[in-house]
């Protein structure tokens, strides 16, 4: 089976890019291991502990895997984006968990991938990772040719841009390697810029994501009280943050998914409501959607805090 044949099976198992990386130790990792050791991982604890560490080698994963088969799954819809929603009685939920939790569908699509391949190619040993993995998949993205790491710290693919939910399938098969394609951010700095906790910071001549600063990280990964530097930064954001997307000028003509789980469900809820909001009403709303993971008691939190901020 060559690399070709394996892309148009990625196509038909309903992933919009499809690439291949070879199976060895990713040079950013470098990178990314001395970012967690300073720090910049705030509590993020599956980044910090050993599993960090897990992130060196694929074939950690799997011992026996030669290439990893990266894809990209489409979630952009045509609902409205940060800047042009203004309803200040409303919250600000993340586009990618507007729909049914995407994990699930992608583990699904990527084993029909691996069936697919082995109805051709006869049985080769396998691993599927969505980013619950210890992989460094944008970084493997990159070098499989699905686009470019932007300053944003986001995989950009020049024609579609970056609202994309990555996977990966490590396989034990040798397959012929992607290039790399170059970076294209050039001199814009919108995303920096737009970032209201400038959380996008420099080091040694490229950016990179202090999560700790991160509306994204706040609103989902942190717990307790939002630190006091960032009141009134938040705004209305209920679950993670667009801005450094939306503002980005690669996805202005990002086409739009028409995958059902992807369609919007809650992307805009009235502040009020999910403020006041009981145990039994989140989990009507909320089960098998991204939000669960930031719970009732972070999600209310942020919803307070989006009512301060709408009063100012």
């Amino acid at each position: 089976m060559n690399a070709a044949e394996v892309k148009r099976l990625a196509a038909e198992c309903g992933f919009e890019l499809a690439g291949i990386a070879p199976a060895s130790p990713p040079p950013a990792f470098l990178h990314f291991d001395d970012w967690r050791k300073r720090g910049l991982a705030g509590t993020m604890g599956y980044l910090t502990d050993h599993r960090g560490a897990l992130r060196q080698d694929p074939r950690l994963l799997l011992p026996t895997a030669r290439s990893v088969i990266c894809v990209g799954k489409l979630y952009h819809t045509a609902a409205p984006h940060t800047h042009e929603m203004q309803d200040p009685e409303r919250g600000w939920i993340s586009r990618y968990a507007w729909g049914r939790d995407y994990h699930r569908p992608m583990r699904r699509a990527l084993r029909r991938l691996a069936d697919r391949m082995m109805e051709q190619a006869g049985p080769f040993e396998f691993r599927v990772c969505v980013d619950t993995a210890p992989l460094l998949e944008r970084d493997f993205a990159r070098a499989a040719g699905l686009g470019w790491i932007g300053k944003n710290t986001c995989l950009i693919h020049q024609g579609q841009g970056s609202w994309f939910f990555l996977g990966e399938l490590l396989v034990s098969v040798e397959l012929t390697p992607d290039q790399p394609v170059a970076e294209r951010c050039g001199s814009c700095r919108r995303c920096i810029d737009a970032c209201p906790t400038q959380a996008l910071v420099p080091r040694e001549g490229r950016w990179e994501l202090d999560a700790r600063r991160c509306i994204s990280y706040l609103t989902i990964e942190h717990r307790g009280p939002i630190p006091e530097e960032f009141h009134g930064k938040l705004g209305r954001h209920l679950f993670g943050c667009d801005i450094c997307q939306d503002v980005c000028p690669w996805n202005r003509r990002a086409p739009v998914t028409a995958e059902a789980d992807f369609q919007p469900r809650n992307f805009a809820p009235r502040l009020a409501e999910i403020a006041s909001m009981s145990e039994e009403q989140f989990v009507e709303r909320f089960r098998g959607t991204p939000v669960w993971r930031a719970g009732r008691e972070g999600l209310v939190r942020n919803a307070l805090a989006g009512c301060g901020a709408k009063r100012r």
